[in-house]
């Protein structure tokens, strides 16, 4: 079953659009915004697995210089 969710992050003061650009070449992540608010970016995962949304916001998301941090909705339709 497929499993989609909503990425809110919060990067560091000047580095949203090089968090974007990284963003961009990860697999699973479908689609990259940078947005107004409390977050500087909302991406969209669709992956297999909600174990495959995890690996990919730990192992890679968090690893890229200038996210502060992270908040993962997942979607329930």
């Amino acid at each position: 079953m497929a499993t989609k969710a909503y990425i809110l992050i919060e990067t560091s003061v000047g580095s949203t659009v090089d968090v974007c650009t990284q963003l961009n070449t990860l697999n699973g992540i479908i689609l990259v915004d940078p947005v107004t608010g409390p977050y500087d970016i909302i991406a969209i995962i669709d992956t297999e697995s909600l174990s495959s949304v995890g690996e990919i916001v730990t192992n890679n998301i968090h690893k890229i210089s200038g996210v502060v941090r992270t908040v993962t909705c997942l979607s329930i339709s």
